[in-house]
């Protein structure tokens, strides 16, 4: 029996074996498999294959892969092993439970570290759900309310007090001409070229009626500084029926309510008129903000007052791309206000609303 050490192992804490078998290659040459235990700091057994080597009588010489591991190595022939067949099947035994240990110890562990996994996500879903809606954003018009009337018969309301008499479909069909105009060459209320929403809205009126054949200029600058005015009073704004429970439904819940709108800065009063402004904790109109939906950016501004990540916030409103698209592109939890109808856009059910009526079950959804 031929003993090798190497310097790191303790004789005492370790033993190796040698089994060479017997196989028909070639000429009848016995092939050896080196099995070996190495030395552990705990109950973890090891069993590992080196390679096989041609053994006859005496063993053969050891690789210096083996002699340069931190193995201690007790080597013996065939000839003293091949009559202790019982120390073979011991020996094998043991093999046998030690590829057990560690094929349940392996798979605890893994258990342990799926657990783990789960537990984790379990936590960080927990973790969305700790953090829940403190905020509702709003658009105002037709959402809230609208136009009591259309603007061509208020047009002609006003030039009828100041001795006109014009048509409500021909100054409206004129009306609609010039907005489109105004907001293509003027967007956001000309505040980027100097104007602000009362110049902006008294070019509109003027250039309406122009369209419907009154010339006079103090004529129309008249209507149009009386229309603009006008707009501030609740006899030209109709709120719908839904808005206001759905404003205290939201408050009942421990929810703020805030305003983005692209709306000049009569928009105060004219809330405050319609008895809709103690619902809400701030205001951003587009003319103050400087910018108009669908920019991101008066969404910024929002989030800013409000004071809690885009997740934590809402934003209702009718329009597709200016209130719906554009707070989801933010992370709010933008919902498209449908009173219309309107089921050809994409938008998933979840996220649409036929009434106000709908909105406090769905707001509960991100609350719990």
């Amino acid at each position: 029996m031929e003993i090798l050490t190497s310097d790191s192992c303790f004789v005492s804490t370790a033993t190796f074996f040698h089994v060479s078998l017997r196989a028909c290659v070639h000429d009848d040459a016995f092939h050896s498999l080196f099995l070996a235990i190495p030395p552990s700091t705990g109950m973890d057994v090891c069993v590992r294959y080196f390679s096989p080597y041609i053994s006859r009588e005496t063993p053969p010489e050891l690789p210096p892969e083996l002699l340069n591991s931190r193995l201690l190595c007790v080597v013996t022939s065939w000839e003293t092993w091949k009559n202790n067949w019982y120390f073979i099947g011991v020996f094998l035994f043991v093999c046998f439970v030690c590829e057990f240990l560690r094929f349940v110890s392996e798979d605890g562990s893994s258990s342990r570290h799926s657990e783990n996994r789960v537990e984790k996500r379990t936590k960080k879903k927990a973790g969305v759900m700790r953090a829940p809606l403190r905020w509702v954003l709003w658009d105002v018009k037709d959402t809230l309310l609208k136009v009591r009337s259309s603007v061509g018969e208020q047009y002609c309301k006003e030039a009828e007090r100041m001795g006109l008499s014009l048509s409500p479909v021909e100054v409206d069909a004129a009306f609609r001409q010039v907005y489109r105009q105004y907001s293509s060459r003027y967007p956001n209320y000309g505040i980027s070229q100097g104007l602000n929403g009362q110049s902006w809205w008294r070019g509109v009126v003027r250039d309406t009626l122009s369209q419907c054949g009154v010339q006079e200029p103090e004529l129309l600058n008249t209507v149009a500084n009386n229309l603009y005015h006008n707009f501030c009073s609740a006899d030209n704004w109709e709120v719908f029926p839904d808005s206001k429970k759905a404003l205290e439904s939201c408050s009942s819940l421990g929810l703020k309510l805030g305003v983005v709108s692209n709306f000049d800065n009569r928009l105060e009063a004219i809330l405050h008129v319609c008895g809709l402004l103690s619902y809400f904790s701030f205001l951003i109109t587009s003319e103050e903000a400087g910018v108009a939906k669908p920019s991101p950016a008066i969404f910024s501004q929002a989030l800013q007052k409000c004071g809690v990540p885009a997740d934590r916030v809402a934003h209702i409103g009718d329009h597709y791309v200016n209130d719906y698209l554009t707070s989801r592109s933010m992370g709010i939890h933008g919902f498209l206000l449908d009173r219309h109808k309107d089921g050809q856009l994409d938008v998933p059910r979840e996220h649409r609303l036929i009434s106000l009526d709908e909105l406090p079950s769905r707001l509960q959804q991100h609350m719990n």
